[in-house]
């Protein structure tokens, strides 16, 4: 393929016959055959799907704005993985209040994955939604927020206006999805004290949780929605600006999707994927380069060093308090 085109019929990948096995299916095979004898009543990964999470989010927000399609659906809209079977599906929006609100689903007999956002436009300084569910054989990982679009530590005004009254509805699923072991110091930076980061075994009821969770943090974010009211201050407009461009650079350059998106569908579909469906503004909001707004990564040869961390301190446990405090600083959450 020349190009990384998209168009809104169903794109087959057609790989060398090296390609064609993806990793997870041998894992997935044992893992049936492990919990078979054991007789444990485990979900198989086949058995979950997370379109009605899309539904939902769809409807609901249809109720509270007007949604039209993004200019990026002719683009991107379904993809047949390199293995043949593994199918990504893609949806794109906007809205009078929103960039752009978007969703990527992975159906597999191996995993089945989520990744659902909205970015408001840059004249609202709105959290932005991000929901991030992947599961294959026993794992589920999960990460669930309104990511800040200013820092929440430094920014004690952003954080009262749109997380302290949001912290009982963040305790109540931090006890039921329990905190999912060390996070970086770097990617703490892009949560909020709401988040829900966790991992488990795939049960009915647990995934009834994580559907109870997607419900309340979307009709809490579309609550705020529709209060927002539009700033009009220039230079406001360009901090919320720069801080969307920062936080797409990095999500794009660090996300740990990537290497799944890789395997998938191939280096050079996969980063086009990233830069421009997953986290598209990265071109049209700023110019700024993911070195210039995270120097530390920068190597002796001038390329991003590969390294999730630099600063090498990651969370064991939350690092925030029940009022929303940052912690982290304690050496005992580290």
């Amino acid at each position: 393929m020349d190009r990384c085109c998209f168009s809104s019929s169903t794109l087959m990948l057609k790989p060398p016959r090296s390609l064609m096995t993806i990793s997870f299916n041998n894992g997935y095979s044992n893992w049936r055959k492990r919990n078979k004898k054991r007789g444990h009543c485990l979900l198989q990964v086949s058995a979950i799907s997370y379109q009605n999470f899309i539904d939902f989010a769809l409807t609901e927000i249809k109720r509270h704005t007007l949604l039209l399609p993004s200019p990026l659906q002719e683009r991107y809209s379904s993809i047949i993985a390199l293995d043949g079977q593994t199918k990504l599906e893609m949806q794109s929006f906007e809205a009078p209040k929103i960039r752009l609100l978007r969703s990527m689903s992975i159906e597999g007999e191996a995993m089945q994955v989520l990744d659902f956002a909205v970015f408001p436009k840059p004249e609202f300084d709105l959290p932005i939604f991000c929901a991030n569910f992947f599961t294959a054989a026993n794992t589920n990982i999960v990460v669930l927020d309104l990511n800040p679009l200013h820092d929440v530590t430094s920014r004690r005004d952003y954080k009262e206006k749109y997380y302290d009254n949001l912290m009982p509805l963040g305790l109540k699923y931090a006890e039921l999805l329990p905190w999912g072991g060390k996070l970086t110091s770097e990617s703490i930076k892009f949560f909020s004290p709401i988040v829900i980061w966790t991992k488990f075994t795939s049960s009915k009821s647990k995934h009834e949780v994580l559907y109870s969770a997607f419900v309340e943090y979307y009709t809490a974010w579309i609550e705020l929605m529709v209060q927002a009211v539009e700033d009009t201050d220039p230079s406001q407009i360009m901090r919320n600006l720069e801080a969307q461009h920062r936080y797409l650079t990095w999500r794009a350059e660090k996300d740990p999707g990537d290497g799944v998106l890789k395997r998938l569908i191939g280096d050079m579909l996969a980063k086009d994927l990233l830069r421009n469906f997953l986290f598209s503004g990265i071109g049209e909001l700023g110019s700024k380069t993911f070195l210039d707004y995270f120097p530390e990564y920068r190597s002796e040869d001038g390329t991003i060093n590969q390294k999730r961390s630099i600063i090498g301190k990651s969370f064991e446990n939350r690092p925030w308090d029940t009022k929303g405090e940052f912690v982290g600083n304690d050496l005992r959450n580290c």
